[in-house]
């Protein structure tokens, strides 16, 4: 990314698994395995770290700007009813503080940039195909969904956590 040039206007942050590759989420504390978990922080939390570390110099110093990193709603402490997939939670929790923390960062030197974790719903990709009876989006519609909820952010939106139609969702 060094040798990426800006300014950008809009910048999405998309990465994530589950489970490393022949591994279900964890359904209970006797199934948590350190190696699959440190996998699982590595792309959900770490990776979209050391991508935020290179987003300040390519957004435009005086104009809007948009940052919007995918998480998901399950990283979601406060709003955590069902338990299990610790390693996901974790991390999808460790990315929005991740995202939280570089908002405030960023926004010292960018006033009018916006920084948010955004969670996108159950989409339909080879990620959620192993869960058929759950209610999914195209990619097409999430897509468009996530669109509106940007172009509909300002500065006092920075460093929150929305879903796919705009609503907040508790830390």
């Amino acid at each position: 990314m060094k040798s990426l040039e800006g300014a950008f206007d809009t910048v999405l942050i998309a990465t994530g698994i589950l489970a490393p590759p022949n591994v279900r989420p964890e359904k209970s504390l006797t199934e948590i395995d350190a190696a699959n978990m440190a996998k699982v922080m590595a792309v959900n939390a770490i990776g979209p770290a050391l991508v935020l570390r290179h987003i300040p110099r390519l957004l435009p110093c005086d104009t809007r700007s948009v940052v919007g990193v995918l998480t998901a709603r399950v990283g979601s402490i406060g709003d955590n009813q069902l338990g299990g997939w610790y390693s996901y939670r974790a991390a999808k929790a460790a990315a929005n503080q991740v995202v939280h923390t570089a908002a405030i960062e960023i926004a010292r030197s960018r006033k009018k940039s916006v920084v948010v974790a955004l969670h996108p719903g159950t989409v339909e990709t080879r990620f959620t195909e192993a869960y058929p009876t759950q209610p999914k989006v195209s990619t097409e519609e999430a897509a468009t969904n996530l669109i509106t909820v940007i172009n509909g952010l300002t500065e006092v939106h920075n460093g929150c956590f929305f879903d796919w139609a705009g609503k907040p969702i508790p830390w």
